[in-house]
């Protein structure tokens, strides 16, 4: 949209629309504005079918660079621009569909804020990574209103106890609504890490599950059980999940067969499920 086609829509008068000109000239937007006020008095008196459907279709179309244009103040926010149109797009039709010309009002004055509205709901609802509740985001918009003329008040940045004073709300809640902020956009783990050279990534320096620590539980619970299994048993669970060595090697060490390694194993594990099991239960 041109600056010239803004302000001449600003001088339209209410009692006609002002559209966004795709062709130069006053002459054309006028005519533009005209056809579109003729069409939305058709509308109201056409009953359903093709006819109605293909004026509906005609008004939409017209007021598109409208909706575009709206859309166009939302930019440079994290969204895509072609997503915002098709919110805009969203909130015309809905303007279109519910638009009353009886009661004296220009389309437009009802359509921008139906567009503004569609708009800003896509955000609130829509826009962030993590889901938080709504009154989180709402207050999170407060917060940010009053944050400036609470320091120029204060003379200095306002704390936790100075918004909630001011909010009416408990100091909680005010960080609450602080700390969702960093829930509208998340990291990738797949984006460069900060201060790493290279192109290291930030996946590569994050920390892991510390599988030893883990079984520090198991562990604990399991140790008084095996000891009071035999020490034949005792030693086969040792040289099978601490040396990690096959039933046929435990069998060459200890000079049996490996069949009968296989029989004391499964005793031995047998007798700790069953033990884990009773313990479980108290």
């Amino acid at each position: 949209m041109t600056v010239t086609a803004h302000r001449a829509a600003r001088k339209t008068p209410k009692t006609s629309p002002a559209i966004p000109a795709q062709r130069t000239g006053r002459s054309g937007n006028r005519e533009t504005e005209a056809a579109a006020q003729a069409l939305l008095t058709l509308l109201a008196d056409l009953p359903a079918g093709p006819d109605r459907d293909r004026v509906r279709a005609r008004l939409i179309e017209l007021y598109i660079p409208l909706a575009e244009y709206l859309a166009r103040r939302f930019r440079n926010r994290g969204e895509q621009f072609d997503d915002l149109v098709q919110v805009a797009n969203l909130g015309l039709i809905k303007s279109v569909d519910g638009y009353d010309p009886t009661r004296g009002a220009a389309f437009t004055s009802y359509a921008i804020p139906m567009i503004v509205g569609e708009l800003k709901r896509h955000f609130r609802d829509k826009g962030w990574d993590v889901r938080v509740p709504r009154r989180l985001q709402e207050l999170r918009l407060e917060i940010s209103k009053v944050s400036g003329d609470l320091a120029q008040d204060l003379g200095r940045s306002p704390t936790v106890t100075d918004l909630a004073t001011r909010l009416n709300v408990s100091e909680e809640e005010i960080i609450e609504g602080i700390e969702c902020g960093q829930a509208y956009r998340t990291l990738s783990i797949n984006a460069p890490a900060a201060g790493e050279e290279n192109g290291v990534e930030l996946a590569e320096i994050l920390g892991g599950v510390d599988r030893d620590l883990e079984a520090v539980d198991d562990r604990q619970t399991l140790r008084p059980l095996i000891i009071q299994l035999p020490a034949r048993e005792q030693r086969i669970l040792a040289m099978r999940f601490a040396g990690n060595l096959t039933q046929t090697q435990i069998a060459e060490r200890l000079g049996i067969s490996q069949m009968h390694v296989s029989r004391l194993l499964a005793h031995a594990l047998a007798f700790l499920r069953e033990r884990l099991a009773e313990t479980g239960r108290r």
